[in-house]
């Protein structure tokens, strides 16, 4: 279960088994199959993987590049179907069986070309852990929460089911982060909260599962006597494949379901502390985009938040694309939700709000971006930024290593107990963009 799926043996195999099997239903045959019908078979392969990859260009509403091995693999598969349609005829069964062998590790190895761009499943256990939906580590309910009191070493992690009272946005089953210091005793400590929000395609427990979130959050409660902020692993899209970026529209109401749907059922439901200037709110890629949106039209509620690797503001493509597709045509809807339009025109924000900045040095247009255009927009705003640049590229590893590069500073800025008055650490220095 902890082969990787990034690196090593196996993504290798995979791919050196596919082409052996796609040679093995090829065949060597007569000149009649060589000559004839296996140009044929190989024509259609090409017309068909150029057809496919310029439909899911241009229709899937996918903004980011995909790999080119991804459709040489989607060719392999093709080629194999229809070397078993062109052949049939003189074929030998080893032939035939080759071709379905081809055909399934050529899927799989496409898919986890998609996956090592991503990082979304390092091993096999964590896919089969995703994709099965099986229980998280120290996995709870809300009652078996709050019959808990005593001391513990480590969180745990309680699934909740959030009504969607003031958005009726359609969610999944979202999941709360309790630190150690939550369950010492029946009177429960306010504590921070900060709102955690994944990639494009994603799902609730990414943070947990891929981003290592909550062995992070333990990791600083062990040094801080037990405490660390809440975390609260919502569901900005209600699917895997639906791209919300957070925004109210013709997908749902997801803005409102995050900024009045989950704020209130928290600190109901957990007792957590109520005053903005104790939430936050993270996120990578997407999330990262969310966070920063949110955060700046939405200051009464997130008082803080942290971006890692986001874009300057919601978009499915360009501005006619992102208008259209996210908020319905409605102009003054994105005008109101884009980062840069909303911080040009918006009042000083009150003291204490802060906001950090981070990308990749293989980020290059989030990198540039964040040092060009956010971080001087926000600072004339009022807020106080910190900016780091890793190494690193646009992967869930990043947000990882991002996330417990910059939790201290978070804690501090959320007001966690126990933790240094939160100020400004200077940014580290950039390196040098083309």
């Amino acid at each position: 279960m902890n082969v990787s799926l990034l690196q090593g043996w196996l993504p290798v195999a995979m791919k050196v088994v596919a082409a052996l099997a796609l040679l093995a239903a090829i065949g060597w045959r007569d000149s009649r199959w060589r000559l004839r019908r296996l140009p044929v078979a190989l024509g259609v392969t090409v017309l068909l993987t150029a057809a496919v990859a310029l439909g899911v260009i241009n229709l899937s509403g996918i903004t980011d590049p995909l790999p080119f091995s991804l459709w040489v693999w989607l060719g392999v598969a093709v080629m194999a179907l229809a070397v078993l349609v062109v052949g049939w005829r003189g074929g030998r069964w080893l032939q035939r069986a080759s071709v379905p062998v081809a055909v399934l590790l050529a899927v799989a190895t496409g898919a986890n070309v998609i996956n090592q761009e991503t990082g979304y499943y390092p091993t096999v256990g964590d896919a089969i852990g995703e994709l099965t939906n099986q229980p998280l580590p120290s996995q709870i309910t809300v009652d078996e929460a709050k019959s808990i009191t005593g001391k513990t070493s480590t969180g745990r992690i309680v699934t909740v089911d959030i009504p969607s009272t003031a958005s009726n946005f359609t969610h999944r089953q979202e999941l709360v982060y309790l630190p150690p210091a939550w369950f010492r005793s029946k009177t429960r400590p306010k504590l921070p909260v900060v709102e955690m929000i994944g990639g494009e395609f994603s799902a609730p427990d990414n943070w947990v599962r891929i981003g290592n979130a909550t062995h992070t959050a333990d990791a600083y409660a062990k040094k801080h006597k037990g405490f660390a902020p809440v975390l609260v692993f919502v569901d900005p899209s209600g699917g895997f494949k639906v791209d919300t970026e957070c925004a109210n529209g013709p997908a749902g109401n997801a803005q409102d379901h995050l900024i009045k749907d989950v704020p209130p059922y928290v600190e109901s439901t957990f007792g957590t502390a109520t005053d903005p200037r104790k939430w936050g709110v993270a996120g990578w890629s997407m999330g990262g985009t969310c966070a920063l949106t949110m955060a700046v039209t939405h200051p009464e509620v997130f008082a803080h938040f942290l971006d890692i690797s986001g874009d300057l503001g919601p978009n499915t493509g360009n501005k006619e694309q992102t208008i259209a597709k996210l908020y319905g045509g409605d102009a003054e809807a994105w005008a109101a939700n884009d980062p840069m339009t909303v911080l040009a025109h918006h009042a000083k924000y009150p003291k204490g709000v802060t906001g950090m900045l981070m990308a990749g040095d293989q980020e290059t247009r989030q990198t540039t971006q964040m040092k060009q255009q956010l971080e001087p927009a926000l600072h004339k705003a009022g807020y106080l930024v910190h900016t780091t640049v890793l190494p690193g590229k646009h992967v869930w590893q990043f947000a990882a290593t991002g996330f417990e590069h910059d939790f201290s500073l978070l804690a501090q800025q959320v007001g966690t107990p126990g933790s240094r008055p939160a100020t400004a650490a200077k940014p580290e220095p950039a390196p040098a963009l083309p």
